[in-house]
C-alpha cells in the first residue's frame, strides 16, 4: 500500500483529496498546522464567523469519520517536520501548504513566504532521507497574461505580482533538488478550483454566498475576463493519476477542465438558481493577469486524464452543496 503524506493537508484541495485518496486505498496521513486553516483567517467576514467554522469543522469532521491519520505539526518548524517524515517514510508528499489567494499574498507576502516556500523547503530536504515522489501544487498564475492563448506547460513564465512569482520560485526549487539529490517529483499547475467546503474567498464562492444572502455580486471588470475553472472531483483524480502513473517522474501538468469561461457565463447558470441578482461592476485589480485556457492534451496524454465537469455540472453542484448545506446559516 502506498504511503501519502499531504503538508497543509486540512485546506479546501487537501481534505478532498486527502478522502479521496482513502478510498482508493492509499495509507494517507495529513500535516497541518492549522495556522492557515483557521477562523482567524476569516476574520474581514466577522458576519459570516459561524458559517466558516462549520466548514472548518466539517472539513475536521470527515476526516475523522473517514480515518484519516492527523498530525498537528507546523511545517515552518523543520526538525519536527523532518522527524515525522523520517518515520512515516512515505513514497509520496503532496505539498499543499499556502496562502492560498493572490490578493492575500500582494497584502501580506511576509506571511505568504513563510506559509509557502519556507514549508516546501523544508519539506523538500526532509525528503531527501526517504527518497519520496514529491508532488508540488504550483498555479496558473506562473503563467502571468495569456494574451488570447491557450497556454501549454512549456510556456515562458512571465508571473505578475507576489503569488505567482512566489509559486514560479516554488517550481525551480522543486526541480533543482531534482538536479542536485536525483530527487522525483511532479508539478501540477491548477486553475480557478472550486467545490464542496471551499470557503477560500474565490470568485465562484463569493457569488454564491452573496446571492444566497440577497447581496450585489461584485465583478472586476465587465465580466468577459476568462478562467478556466475547475471542479475539485476533476482535480482531485488528476492527482490521484499522477500518483498511479509512471509517466507523471519529473513532469509538469496543467490539471484544470482544460477550457477557459467568462465570469459573465459563470453569472448567467448563477442566475438559473438566482434570477433576482443584482450586478455591479468595478475595476480590475492591478496585479491580476488576463487568463484563459490551459491545455490539459499532455495530462490526458501521459495519465488519462479526463476531466467531466464543465461550469455547467460543477457550478451547479457547488451551487446546490452551498445551498442545502448552510441553508440555515444565511440571514440577510
Amino acid at each position: 500500500m502506498k504511503k501519502i503524506l499531504l503538508i497543509g493537508g486540512c485546506g479546501f484541495i487537501g481534505h478532498n483529496l486527502a478522502i479521496h485518496l482513502k478510498k482508493l486505498n492509499f495509507d494517507v496521513t495529513i500535516v497541518d498546522g492549522l495556522s492557515v486553516n483557521n477562523l482567524y483567517n476569516f476574520k474581514d467576514n466577522i458576519g459570516n464567523n459561524e458559517f466558516y467554522r462549520t466548514v472548518l469543522n466539517n472539513r475536521l469532521d470527515l476526516l475523522n469519520v473517514n480515518k484519516i491519520n492527523f498530525q498537528i505539526t507546523d511545517a515552518r518548524d523543520y526538525h519536527a517536520l523532518s522527524k515525522l517524515i523520517s518515520s512515516y517514510k512515505p513514497d509520496f508528499i503532496i505539498h499543499l501548504a499556502a496562502v492560498s489567494h493572490a490578493n492575500k499574498s500582494n497584502k501580506d507576502p511576509h506571511s505568504t513566504f513563510d506559509h509557502s516556500l519556507r514549508t516546501l523547503e523544508n519539506a523538500l530536504d526532509a525528503s531527501r532521507s526517504v527518497g519520496a515522489h514529491f508532488i508540488y501544487l504550483s498555479s496558473s498564475m506562473v503563467y502571468g497574461n495569456f494574451d488570447g492563448e491557450t497556454v501549454e506547460e512549456d510556456r515562458l513564465l512571465n508571473p505578475i505580482g507576489i503569488y505567482g512569482t512566489l509559486k514560479m520560485c516554488g517550481e525551480y526549487i522543486v526541480k533543482s533538488y531534482n538536479q542536485v539529490f536525483d530527487l522525483p517529483y511532479t508539478i501540477i499547475r491548477p486553475s480557478a478550483l472550486y467545490g464542496e467546503r471551499c470557503v477560500s474567498r474565490r470568485v465562484g464562492q463569493i457569488f454564491i454566498e452573496n446571492a444566497i444572502r440577497g447581496q450585489k455580486i461584485i465583478i472586476n471588470g465587465d465580466g468577459s475576463e476568462k478562467l478556466d475553472f475547475t471542479y475539485i472531483k476533476d482535480f482531485i483524480q488528476g492527482i490521484a493519476l499522477c500518483i498511479n502513473s509512471k509517466n507523471s517522474k519529473n513532469q509538469i501538468f496543467n490539471l484544470t477542465y482544460g477550457e477557459g469561461r467568462s465570469i459573465n457565463q459563470l453569472i448567467e447558470i448563477l442566475k438559473k438558481e438566482f434570477p433576482s441578482i443584482e450586478i455591479e461592476t468595478k475595476d480590475r485589480e492591478k496585479f491580476t493577469p488576463e487568463r484563459g485556457t490551459l491545455s490539459v492534451e499532455k495530462a490526458k496524454k501521459l495519465i488519462d486524464y479526463k476531466p467531466s465537469y464543465p461550469i455547467e455540472k460543477g457550478y451547479i453542484e457547488y451551487i446546490n452543496w452551498y445551498s442545502n448545506f448552510f441553508k440555515d446559516k444565511f440571514k440577510k
